[in-house]
């Protein structure tokens, strides 16, 4: 069942594991680095920098997320008591 590896498996038996997975993010660290390196920034991009940048970034979606259904709930409410 090579198509379906579960992470138990996968913990074990995997050659490769993203550093997106290793620092379990959801933003995707591999495209941070191309979008580093391509975008002269800087001559050269530390390990770290990516990671750090996917998991500012993740933070940041998720503040926004938490405000955007705040807004929503009052905004439902509101509408209710109309």
């Amino acid at each position: 069942n090579i198509g379906h590896i579960d992470n138990k498996t996968c913990k074990y038996e995997c050659k490769y594991k993203s550093r997106t997975s290793r620092a379990g993010l959801q933003f995707p660290v591999g495209r941070n680095y191309r979008f580093l390196r391509k975008g002269n920034y800087a001559e050269r991009v530390g390990a770290g920098a990516p990671v750090h940048l996917a998991a500012v970034m993740e933070y940041l979606a998720a503040e926004v997320l938490e405000l955007v259904v705040g807004y929503l709930q009052r905004r439902r409410i509101k509408q209710t008591i109309i």
